[in-house]
């Protein structure tokens, strides 16, 4: 006998006691940037995203710093890039503890396409293109070697039955995905 296909909520291999809000959504991720200018060519010039915030030389975190937030559709920012701690500093080193990436889900997958082909037209290096079954996931780095995930999420109706692990990581046509664009 099968599993039957999601039909509502994951149902958790453990709940949490007490549980949190269950509507609860990520707000927004706020992150080091070695350079601003930098960051937001990257956000705002290439990707899109609309500039909701920016000044120079603010005090924070033991001194000053440049600090930008950025969104799409009106939010008041989904991320906040700052310089307090790591002005002109170096990407994380991989193999450390700490985030290990965003994962930014677009509403359509012609959108995500429009995105994916603007970085492809900028030469920014796409890492890994995979179809997790519940979601296509093109990831890559940005400047300041921080890891994105930029997905679109199928219906839960067409989400694998859960258990069935043949799936995950099978790979993404890139050119399967750039015709989609809108």
């Amino acid at each position: 006998m099968s599993a039957a296909r999601p039909q509502g909520p994951i149902q958790p291999v453990l709940a949490g006691e007490p549980p949190i809000d269950p509507e609860l959504r990520i707000g927004h991720v706020h992150l080091r940037t070695a350079d601003i200018d930098r960051v937001r060519d990257f956000y705002v010039g290439i990707m899109g995203f609309d500039v909701v915030f920016e000044a120079r030389d603010v005090p924070g975190w033991g001194g000053t710093g440049d600090v930008l937030f950025i969104s799409a559709g009106g939010y008041h920012h989904h991320l906040g890039f700052n310089t307090w701690l790591s002005k002109d500093g170096a990407p994380q080193e991989r193999g450390r503890t700490g985030l290990h990436h965003v994962a930014l889900n677009f509403s359509a997958r012609g959108r995500l396409a429009d995105v994916v082909g603007r970085l492809v037209d900028a030469g920014v290096s796409l890492r890994q293109l995979t179809d997790h079954g519940t979601h296509e996931a093109v990831y890559l780095t940005d400047p300041d070697g921080n890891d994105l995930e930029l997905a679109w999420d199928r219906r839960p109706e067409e989400w694998p039955v859960p258990g069935d692990m043949t799936y995950l990581d099978k790979p993404l046509d890139l050119d399967d995905l750039l015709a989609a664009r809108s």
